[in-house]
């Protein structure tokens, strides 16, 4: 397997999933991520190797490379390569055994099937048979990791999957324009009304512990823990997904590993592969 290479655009939450299912099964990985990501579960999301240099999830460890001869030493170390390159030009020089679509953007930035002898997305926004071979079902409930040959995913409702009840309550968007600077951490305790972070108009400087007053404070949306919220920092325009809460009470663990819908999508990646690739695996 190892000599099988298998690109994976997109280092967020659900791509790390994938990775996983992936690593464990014994393909070589190579993540490919934007300049700025703007992953939520930033506990496990391999793409905050990009701002970190290293970014370690479970048994997986990513590092971020400047180079192809650098990817090279990480894969000798068999950890995860990531770089940055969000346009994919680098599939066309590595020529690999396999391309994974994992952006969930809602629709297709690029991804063909012509990058690959095998392709796979997840999500809405592609063809399966015309954009890509297979089109994975990312939608939480029962067709959640169907693997479809034809025809497209469910499309995007914005209305975000129910978790002990909640659907949409638990997911917080920003309600202006502005830098996010956390109040709080992953993982923390919140009550509904808690000011869990602030929206300031200009950046603060680096060291300096944010306060409610120094801008539009964002509240949490109900009683629960602190399951995503995006980097100190992160600009984000109205209406940008910023935070999740997670109100099971004795689920806080869960905000430190890979979700049951990210491990779900990542076992469905693997089968397909595997189906496609059973000629030649």
């Amino acid at each position: 397997m190892r000599e099988k290479l298998v690109i994976i655009r997109g280092a967020g939450d659900l791509a790390t999933g994938v990775a996983q299912s992936l690593y464990e099964a014994g393909f070589r990985l190579l993540l490919l991520e934007v300049e700025r990501p703007s992953a939520i579960r930033r506990q496990v999301a391999l793409c905050e190797a990009v701002y970190d240099g290293t970014a370690t999830v479970e048994n997986l460890m990513c590092r971020c490379c400047q180079s192809l001869a650098e990817v090279q030493a990480v894969w000798e170390a068999d950890d995860i390569p990531l770089i940055v390159d969000p346009s994919g030009t680098s599939i066309a020089t590595l020529k690999p055994w396999a391309v994974v679509d994992a952006i969930l953007a809602k629709k297709n930035l690029g991804t063909s099937r012509q990058m690959a002898p095998h392709t796979v997305a997840l999500g809405p926004g592609f063809t399966a048979g015309v954009d890509v071979d297979a089109v994975i079902e990312t939608k939480r409930g029962h067709q959640l990791g169907r693997i479809l040959w034809q025809g497209t995913a469910i499309a995007n409702t914005g209305i975000p999957g129910l978790i002990a009840g909640y659907g949409k309550e638990r997911v917080i968007h920003s309600p202006r324009a502005g830098f996010v600077y956390g109040l709080v951490h992953i993982g923390d305790k919140v009550k509904k009304g808690q000011p869990m972070a602030v929206l300031t108009k200009e950046a603060i400087p680096v060291g300096t512990t944010a306060s409610a007053s120094m801008g539009v404070p964002v509240p949490a949306s109900l009683t629960g823990f602190v399951r995503g919220l995006i980097r100190d920092g992160y600009y984000v325009p109205q209406g940008f997904k910023m935070a999740d809460i997670d109100p099971r009470d004795d689920e806080r663990e869960n905000c430190f590993t890979i979700s049951d819908k990210a491990r779900n999508l990542g076992g469905a990646v693997l089968t397909a592969l595997l189906w496609m690739g059973r000629g030649d695996v």
